[in-house]
């Protein structure tokens, strides 16, 4: 997901859903970014900051814990997402509203409503193919 949207060290990641924290802390450790993890599960956003700790990302990462609509998008350059299909599809008008043009984002597995992905690719697991959709926000 990340080596698919090209982050780098100029780049904010913001994982919805984050779970465990492994895109947000990978994006600081592997690729020099900062990042911003949401998750309405406390138990797993307080694991995902030990995590940060333990792997030397705690100065570059965040974790919130609060429901991804209530939270401010702008900072970010690049979304990551690995939710359900109605999620996915609600968080469209948040994602053209509060993203800046140029932001990219990346969905695991589910497409994003009606908005046409520029390009998707699939990767292979041990256990199964994985399906990876990018977009890029358009100028308004």
């Amino acid at each position: 997901m990340l080596r698919g949207t090209r982050v780098g060290p100029n780049d904010v990641v913001y994982d919805l859903g984050s779970g465990d924290g492994r895109i947000v802390i990978a994006a600081a450790r592997d690729f020099g970014a900062r990042g911003v993890g949401i998750d309405l599960d406390a138990k797993l956003v307080q694991e995902s900051r030990e995590a940060a700790i333990r792997a030397g990302v705690s100065d570059r990462v965040t974790f919130i814990w609060r429901d991804i609509f209530d939270v401010d998008l702008s900072p970010a350059t690049v979304v990551t997402i690995y939710l359900f299909p109605e999620v996915n599809a609600r968080l469209v008008p948040k994602l053209m509203r509060e993203l800046r043009p140029g932001s990219r984002v990346v969905s695991h597995e589910y497409p994003l409503g009606d908005w046409p992905p520029e390009r998707w690719i699939q990767v292979a697991s041990t256990v199964r193919k994985h399906t990876l959709r990018f977009w890029t926000v358009p100028a308004r």
